[in-house]
């Protein structure tokens, strides 16, 4: 972990979700200002971080945004905080933070739960191709 850039605020994301892998695209293809890198929750980085955070990873099945020796998020608050990272459009999302976080957190849960009915998964990660393979820890 200490070659992560520490201006960089990493994404940890389900490597196999077709949906998780589709927001990552997203987001690489927004993020102007080079602010985030990503590792799949079960990649030797994911599971590095997650184990210096301390997250049970056993009652989390999230994505996590970590911003080094600062702080974490899950789940909604951190879906949120990505977008609001984003600007432009993105910022629209950002009125979503007004609602309890219980209430985000049982839509994040609901749609996490379904992930895989909805959108499908993957055998295994798919490996970032050349063009932003520096985007990856």
């Amino acid at each position: 972990m200490d070659n992560i850039s520490k201006d960089k605020k990493i994404i940890l994301f389900d490597g196999i979700c077709n949906l998780c892998n589709n927001a990552v695209l997203t987001i690489i293809k927004h993020d102007k200002r080079n602010v985030f890198v990503f590792a799949a929750l079960d990649s030797e980085s994911g599971k590095k971080i997650i184990k210096h955070l301390g997250i049970n990873t056993s009652k989390i099945d999230s994505i996590i945004l970590y911003e080094p020796n600062i702080t974490y998020e899950l789940k909604s608050s951190a879906a949120l905080l990505i977008a609001k990272e984003l600007g432009g459009f993105w910022l629209i999302s950002i009125v979503f933070l007004i609602l309890p976080k219980w209430f985000r957190d049982f839509v994040y849960d609901f749609i996490a739960e379904k992930r895989y009915q909805w959108f499908g998964k993957k055998e295994q990660c798919d490996l970032p191709n050349s063009s932003f393979k520096d985007k990856f820890i």
